[in-house]
Protein backbone atom coordinates (compact mmCIF):
# COMPACT_ATOMS: atom_id res chain seq x y z
CA UNK A 1 0.00 0.00 0.00
CA UNK A 2 1.29 3.47 -0.93
CA UNK A 3 0.07 6.64 0.80
CA UNK A 4 1.01 10.27 1.16
CA UNK A 5 3.29 11.36 3.99
CA UNK A 6 6.00 9.44 5.86
CA UNK A 7 6.73 6.61 5.71
CA UNK A 8 6.19 6.85 1.95
CA UNK A 9 5.78 3.07 1.67
CA UNK A 10 3.30 1.66 4.21
CA UNK A 11 3.49 -1.96 3.08
CA UNK A 12 5.65 -3.96 2.60
CA UNK A 13 8.44 -3.03 4.99
CA UNK A 14 11.31 -1.24 3.25
CA UNK A 15 14.82 -0.24 4.32
CA UNK A 16 18.19 1.09 3.12
CA UNK A 17 16.97 3.34 0.29
CA UNK A 18 18.90 4.18 -2.84
CA UNK A 19 17.42 6.42 -5.54
CA UNK A 20 18.18 7.77 -8.99
CA UNK A 21 16.53 10.18 -11.41
CA UNK A 22 15.89 8.95 -14.96
CA UNK A 23 13.71 10.71 -17.56
CA UNK A 24 12.13 13.02 -14.95
CA UNK A 25 11.14 10.06 -12.79
CA UNK A 26 12.62 9.04 -9.45
CA UNK A 27 13.31 5.34 -9.04
CA UNK A 28 13.56 4.21 -5.43
CA UNK A 29 15.21 0.90 -4.62
CA UNK A 30 14.95 -0.55 -1.13
CA UNK A 31 15.78 -3.51 0.99
CA UNK A 32 12.86 -5.62 2.16
CA UNK A 33 12.45 -6.52 5.82
CA UNK A 34 10.41 -9.70 5.93
CA UNK A 35 10.77 -11.44 9.32
CA UNK A 36 8.27 -14.17 10.19
CA UNK A 37 5.52 -13.28 12.63
CA UNK A 38 6.90 -13.18 16.17
CA UNK A 39 10.56 -13.02 15.05
CA UNK A 40 12.53 -9.87 15.88
CA UNK A 41 15.63 -10.22 13.70
CA UNK A 42 16.86 -9.34 10.21
CA UNK A 43 15.24 -11.36 7.43
CA UNK A 44 16.00 -9.81 4.03
CA UNK A 45 16.11 -11.83 0.83
CA UNK A 46 15.27 -9.47 -2.04
CA UNK A 47 15.13 -5.83 -3.08
CA UNK A 48 12.15 -3.72 -4.15
CA UNK A 49 11.58 -0.96 -6.70
CA UNK A 50 9.18 1.99 -6.67
CA UNK A 51 8.85 5.02 -8.95
CA UNK A 52 7.34 8.50 -8.76
CA UNK A 53 7.23 11.68 -10.82
CA UNK A 54 6.39 13.91 -7.84
CA UNK A 55 7.91 12.12 -4.78
CA UNK A 56 4.45 12.00 -3.20
CA UNK A 57 2.64 9.29 -5.17
CA UNK A 58 4.59 6.06 -5.65
CA UNK A 59 4.10 3.07 -7.96
CA UNK A 60 5.37 -0.34 -6.83
CA UNK A 61 7.03 -2.51 -9.47
CA UNK A 62 7.68 -6.24 -9.39
CA UNK A 63 10.73 -7.14 -7.30
CA UNK A 64 13.57 -6.86 -9.83
CA UNK A 65 16.32 -8.66 -7.89
CA UNK A 66 16.78 -11.20 -5.11
CA UNK A 67 19.89 -12.42 -3.32
CA UNK A 68 19.68 -15.89 -4.87
CA UNK A 69 19.96 -14.34 -8.35
CA UNK A 70 23.66 -14.43 -7.50
CA UNK A 71 24.43 -18.15 -7.75
CA UNK A 72 27.55 -17.72 -5.62
CA UNK A 73 25.61 -16.13 -2.73
CA UNK A 74 23.29 -17.38 -0.01
CA UNK A 75 19.86 -15.87 0.52
CA UNK A 76 20.73 -12.80 2.61
CA UNK A 77 20.20 -9.34 1.06
CA UNK A 78 21.64 -6.13 2.51
CA UNK A 79 21.88 -2.46 1.51
CA UNK A 80 22.60 -1.54 -2.09
CA UNK A 81 23.17 1.23 -4.63
CA UNK A 82 21.86 1.66 -8.20
CA UNK A 83 23.56 3.91 -10.76
CA UNK A 84 22.91 4.63 -14.42
CA UNK A 85 25.98 4.33 -16.63
CA UNK A 86 26.28 4.37 -20.42
CA UNK A 87 22.62 3.55 -20.94
CA UNK A 88 22.46 0.68 -18.49
CA UNK A 89 21.60 0.36 -14.81
CA UNK A 90 24.08 -1.21 -12.39
CA UNK A 91 22.93 -2.50 -9.02
CA UNK A 92 25.68 -2.91 -6.43
CA UNK A 93 24.54 -5.11 -3.54
CA UNK A 94 25.82 -6.67 -0.35
CA UNK A 95 25.05 -10.35 0.15
CA UNK A 96 26.34 -13.25 2.23
CA UNK A 97 28.82 -15.36 0.26
CA UNK A 98 27.73 -18.98 -0.14
CA UNK A 99 28.96 -20.97 2.81
CA UNK A 100 29.14 -17.76 4.89
CA UNK A 101 29.60 -16.05 7.17
CA UNK A 102 31.43 -13.36 5.22
CA UNK A 103 29.65 -10.66 3.24
CA UNK A 104 30.57 -9.85 -0.35
CA UNK A 105 29.64 -7.20 -2.91
CA UNK A 106 28.01 -8.19 -6.17
CA UNK A 107 26.82 -6.31 -9.26
CA UNK A 108 23.67 -6.85 -11.29
CA UNK A 109 22.79 -5.08 -14.55
CA UNK A 110 19.68 -4.24 -16.57
CA UNK A 111 18.79 -2.09 -19.55
CA UNK A 112 15.70 -0.86 -17.66
CA UNK A 113 15.49 0.94 -14.30
CA UNK A 114 12.74 -1.48 -13.23
CA UNK A 115 14.65 -4.60 -14.28
CA UNK A 116 14.77 -7.47 -14.31
CA UNK A 117 18.42 -7.40 -13.24
CA UNK A 118 20.92 -10.23 -13.67
CA UNK A 119 24.33 -10.97 -12.19
CA UNK A 120 26.81 -9.01 -14.31
CA UNK A 121 29.96 -10.91 -13.32
CA UNK A 122 29.06 -14.43 -12.18
CA UNK A 123 31.16 -13.94 -9.07
CA UNK A 124 31.70 -11.31 -6.38
CA UNK A 125 33.22 -7.91 -7.11
CA UNK A 126 34.66 -7.66 -3.58
CA UNK A 127 35.26 -10.58 -1.21
CA UNK A 128 36.43 -10.59 2.39
CA UNK A 129 39.94 -11.78 1.53
CA UNK A 130 40.50 -8.70 -0.65
CA UNK A 131 40.17 -6.31 2.32
CA UNK A 132 42.82 -4.89 4.60
CA UNK A 133 43.00 -7.10 7.70
CA UNK A 134 39.71 -7.00 9.61
CA UNK A 135 37.90 -9.31 12.02
CA UNK A 136 34.46 -8.08 10.95
CA UNK A 137 32.45 -10.71 9.07
CA UNK A 138 30.20 -7.87 7.89
CA UNK A 139 32.95 -5.64 6.50
CA UNK A 140 31.54 -5.76 2.96
CA UNK A 141 28.25 -4.02 3.68
CA UNK A 142 26.38 -1.10 2.12
CA UNK A 143 28.09 -0.25 -1.19
CA UNK A 144 27.65 3.22 -2.68
CA UNK A 145 28.97 4.35 -6.06
CA UNK A 146 29.69 7.71 -7.67
CA UNK A 147 30.13 8.23 -11.41
CA UNK A 148 32.24 11.38 -11.50
CA UNK A 149 32.04 14.18 -14.06
CA UNK A 150 34.94 12.67 -16.03
CA UNK A 151 33.21 9.29 -16.25
CA UNK A 152 35.39 7.54 -13.69
CA UNK A 153 33.58 5.48 -11.08
CA UNK A 154 34.30 5.02 -7.39
CA UNK A 155 33.04 2.55 -4.79
CA UNK A 156 32.67 3.22 -1.05
CA UNK A 157 31.42 0.66 1.48
CA UNK A 158 32.02 -0.91 4.87
CA UNK A 159 30.92 -1.90 8.35
CA UNK A 160 33.06 -0.62 11.22
CA UNK A 161 35.54 0.81 8.71
CA UNK A 162 34.91 2.73 5.49
CA UNK A 163 36.59 1.33 2.38
CA UNK A 164 37.24 3.02 -0.96
CA UNK A 165 38.34 1.86 -4.41
CA UNK A 166 38.21 3.06 -8.00
CA UNK A 167 36.27 0.92 -10.47
CA UNK A 168 37.32 0.00 -13.99
CA UNK A 169 35.44 1.64 -16.84
CA UNK A 170 33.15 -1.41 -17.14
CA UNK A 171 32.18 -1.05 -13.42
CA UNK A 172 32.78 -4.78 -12.99
CA UNK A 173 36.34 -4.78 -11.66
CA UNK A 174 38.42 -2.76 -9.24
CA UNK A 175 40.89 -0.43 -10.94
CA UNK A 176 43.23 -0.15 -7.99
CA UNK A 177 43.85 -1.07 -4.37
CA UNK A 178 41.31 -0.89 -1.57
CA UNK A 179 42.05 1.85 0.94
CA UNK A 180 40.55 2.82 4.31
CA UNK A 181 38.97 6.22 4.99
CA UNK A 182 39.18 7.40 8.58
CA UNK A 183 35.84 8.86 9.68
CA UNK A 184 34.61 9.58 13.22
CA UNK A 185 32.26 6.90 14.61
CA UNK A 186 31.79 5.23 11.21
CA UNK A 187 29.35 2.35 11.57
CA UNK A 188 27.95 1.54 8.10
CA UNK A 189 25.46 2.88 5.56
CA UNK A 190 27.74 5.05 3.40
CA UNK A 191 26.29 7.30 0.70
CA UNK A 192 28.45 9.34 -1.72
CA UNK A 193 27.24 12.24 -3.85
CA UNK A 194 28.71 15.33 -5.50
CA UNK A 195 27.37 18.88 -5.71
CA UNK A 196 29.36 21.36 -7.74
CA UNK A 197 33.00 20.66 -6.98
CA UNK A 198 32.37 19.20 -3.51
CA UNK A 199 32.09 15.52 -2.62
CA UNK A 200 29.79 14.54 0.24
CA UNK A 201 30.17 11.26 2.13
CA UNK A 202 27.27 10.58 4.51
CA UNK A 203 27.16 7.54 6.77
CA UNK A 204 25.69 5.87 9.83
CA UNK A 205 27.34 7.45 12.88
CA UNK A 206 27.63 5.58 16.18
CA UNK A 207 24.94 3.22 17.44
CA UNK A 208 22.02 3.65 17.54
CA UNK A 209 22.90 5.33 14.27
CA UNK A 210 22.61 9.00 13.52
CA UNK A 211 23.69 10.15 10.05
CA UNK A 212 26.85 12.27 9.85
CA UNK A 213 28.83 13.48 6.86
CA UNK A 214 32.23 14.61 5.67
CA UNK A 215 33.26 16.61 2.59
CA UNK A 216 36.25 16.73 0.29
CA UNK A 217 37.45 18.68 -2.75
CA UNK A 218 38.78 15.47 -4.31
CA UNK A 219 37.27 12.00 -4.46
CA UNK A 220 40.39 10.55 -2.83
CA UNK A 221 40.23 12.92 0.16
CA UNK A 222 41.28 14.16 2.59
CA UNK A 223 37.80 14.16 4.14
CA UNK A 224 36.72 16.86 6.58
CA UNK A 225 34.10 15.85 9.13
CA UNK A 226 31.14 18.26 9.10
CA UNK A 227 28.90 16.87 11.84
CA UNK A 228 25.45 15.35 12.24
CA UNK A 229 23.04 15.49 9.31
CA UNK A 230 20.15 13.44 10.68
CA UNK A 231 19.29 12.44 14.25
CA UNK A 232 18.44 8.88 15.27
CA UNK A 233 15.33 7.81 13.39
CA UNK A 234 12.25 6.89 15.41
CA UNK A 235 11.99 3.35 16.80
CA UNK A 236 14.97 2.13 14.77
CA UNK A 237 18.64 1.56 15.64
CA UNK A 238 19.98 1.86 12.08
CA UNK A 239 19.79 4.32 9.21
CA UNK A 240 21.08 4.56 5.66
CA UNK A 241 20.70 7.82 3.69
CA UNK A 242 20.14 8.50 0.01
CA UNK A 243 20.41 12.04 -1.36
CA UNK A 244 19.17 13.25 -4.75
CA UNK A 245 18.40 16.47 -6.60
CA UNK A 246 15.06 16.42 -8.43
CA UNK A 247 13.49 19.23 -10.43
CA UNK A 248 15.62 21.87 -8.74
CA UNK A 249 15.22 20.74 -5.12
CA UNK A 250 17.18 18.38 -2.89
CA UNK A 251 15.82 15.40 -0.97
CA UNK A 252 16.94 13.07 1.79
CA UNK A 253 15.69 9.47 1.91
CA UNK A 254 16.08 7.43 5.09
CA UNK A 255 14.27 4.72 7.04
CA UNK A 256 12.62 4.49 10.44
CA UNK A 257 10.45 2.08 12.44
CA UNK A 258 7.40 4.31 12.60
CA UNK A 259 4.69 1.96 11.38
CA UNK A 260 2.41 0.47 14.08
CA UNK A 261 4.25 -2.88 14.05
CA UNK A 262 7.54 -1.38 12.92
CA UNK A 263 10.96 -1.41 14.52
CA UNK A 264 14.64 -2.04 13.81
CA UNK A 265 13.78 -5.20 11.85
CA UNK A 266 10.58 -3.91 10.26
CA UNK A 267 11.68 -0.60 8.78
CA UNK A 268 10.04 1.86 6.40
CA UNK A 269 11.50 4.39 3.96
CA UNK A 270 10.79 8.11 4.34
CA UNK A 271 11.76 11.27 2.46
CA UNK A 272 12.16 14.88 3.58
CA UNK A 273 13.66 18.02 2.13
CA UNK A 274 17.41 18.64 2.26
CA UNK A 275 18.84 22.16 2.30
CA UNK A 276 22.36 23.46 1.72
CA UNK A 277 23.86 26.50 3.40
CA UNK A 278 25.64 29.20 1.44
CA UNK A 279 29.02 27.69 2.27
CA UNK A 280 28.01 24.31 0.85
CA UNK A 281 27.42 22.56 4.18
CA UNK A 282 24.15 20.69 4.64
CA UNK A 283 21.58 21.69 7.23
CA UNK A 284 20.29 19.07 9.61
CA UNK A 285 17.38 17.22 8.07
CA UNK A 286 14.07 17.72 9.84
CA UNK A 287 12.20 14.41 9.93
CA UNK A 288 8.45 14.84 9.48
CA UNK A 289 5.32 12.73 9.29
CA UNK A 290 3.94 15.00 6.56
CA UNK A 291 6.92 14.34 4.28
CA UNK A 292 7.19 16.63 1.30
CA UNK A 293 3.47 16.99 0.50
CA UNK A 294 3.66 20.74 1.02
CA UNK A 295 7.37 21.27 0.37
CA UNK A 296 7.85 20.72 -3.35
CA UNK A 297 9.20 23.84 -5.04
CA UNK A 298 8.41 22.96 -8.65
Amino acid sequence: MIKEGNPIIQSPYTADPTALVHNQTVYLYTGHDDPPEGIDDYHMHDWLCFSSNDLVHWIEHNSPLKATDFAWASGDAYASKVVEYQGEFYWFVSVTHAGGPYKAIGVAVSDSPTGPFKDAIGSALVTHDMLPVTKSEKANLDPTVLIDDDGKAYLFWGNGRCYFAELNENLLELAGPISVIELPEFTEGAHIHKRGSTYYLAYGYGYPEKVAYATSRTITGPWEFKGILNETAGNCATNRPAIIEFKGSDYFFYHNGALPKGGSHRRSVCVDRLYYNGDGTMRRVVMTTEGINNAIDF
